[in-house]
């Protein structure tokens, strides 16, 4: 992890991002939203680079997407 600010402000967003996540999926019993919310909060400390971060970001997001829709 990085001590630059656009890393230090993504990880911000995307922690923000998990945490909603997380509370909504643990209130609703819905677990895509759930691990969602854990993947969201952890990945941005394993991931470096403006690039990697977003791109894993929109991963996730796709991901969750897919499950809901399909019916999880």
């Amino acid at each position: 992890m990085s001590l630059d600010a656009t890393d230090f402000f993504l990880s911000l967003i995307t922690g923000g991002i998990g945490f909603v996540l997380l509370v909504y999926g643990k209130k609703q019993g819905r677990w895509p939203h759930l691990v969602a919310g854990l993947v969201y909060m952890a990945y941005p400390y394993f991931v470096s680079g403006l690039a990697a971060v977003v791109g894993v970001g929109l991963a996730i997001a796709g991901a969750l997407w897919f499950a809901v829709r399909q019916g999880w």
